[in-house]
């Protein structure tokens, strides 16, 4: 099968739904050789993976643990021998309240996915990775444009934004590019248990009406799907984008504007 991932195998952290799942599906479509995805849900990344046109290795494993990644690296190593691609996808976020309401346990639990997550999906990409291969890091406009009530998740995208930079530049002498993506608002089931989207779901009685709501706020009056940032993605990752290494692309409907 032809197509921007013919021949590669790539490793996906935070794969079972969302922009993870959206591009592991594009890459399977798109000629991969292998998929390598891990993820907390495994009833979710099982059903992926039953869906997938090629081969795949699914883990059920915390992002933030070191354990887990210690026996996902080896079961890569087992299965595929290297890998050519790699997205950090994982991310979570926490209750709007301002710092000096936060719990220090949700903040710490927001870090370990969304910064420890990404250096960890980083370091296994990097110890397998053939060179010439490439890396994304799944950021966020939060990690661009502070907004009130989003202390763990804004400062844990805005750490990943200066890990992706210095991975770039580690990664650089053997041809591995490292960029980042920092959508704006995404159709994702990242806003579901979070009280102000559910008050709106309750209030427009349905998720897409929650999503136009919160939409009409930004200047392009719309939230990408996880499918459209799954294809930025791929670009970035693509041969038309191999000037392109320590950036960060941020596709946010003008949010930060």
């Amino acid at each position: 099968m032809s197509g921007r991932f013919s021949g590669k195998t790539v490793l996906v952290s935070g794969a079972a739904s969302g922009i993870g799942a959206a591009f592991a599906r594009l890459a399977a479509a798109e000629g991969a050789a292998g998929l390598a995805l891990l993820d907390r849900d495994g009833e979710g990344l099982a059903a992926l993976g039953s869906e997938l046109p090629c081969p795949t290795l699914t883990t059920a494993g915390d992002v933030g643990e070191a354990a887990a990644w210690a026996a996902f690296e080896a079961r890569i190593a087992e299965r595929f021998g290297a890998i050519d691609l790699a997205l950090a996808n994982a991310g979570i976020g926490h209750a709007m309240k301002p710092i000096a309401e936060l719990e220090p346990e949700a903040f710490a639990r927001v870090v370990s996915v969304n910064l420890i997550g990404a250096f960890l999906t980083l370091r296994t990409g990097l110890r397998l990775m053939r060179d010439g291969g490439a890396i994304v890091l799944v950021a966020s406009s939060m990690g661009v444009k502070p907004s009130p009530g989003t202390a763990g998740y804004g400062a844990s995208k805005s750490a990943l934004l200066q890990l992706a930079r210095i991975a770039a530049l580690e990664a650089a002498p053997r041809g591995i590019r490292v960029n980042a993506i920092s959508p704006g608002g995404v159709e994702t089931p990242l806003f579901r248990g979070q009280d102000f989207f559910d008050g709106l779901v309750a209030q427009t009685g349905s998720e897409s009406g929650a999503f136009a709501a919160l939409a009409s706020r930004t200047p392009l009056g719309r939230y990408a799907s996880a499918g459209e940032t799954a294809g930025l993605i791929a670009f970035l990752m693509s041969d038309e984008a191999a000037q392109i290494t320590g950036a960060n692309l941020v596709a946010d409907a003008g949010m930060t504007l």
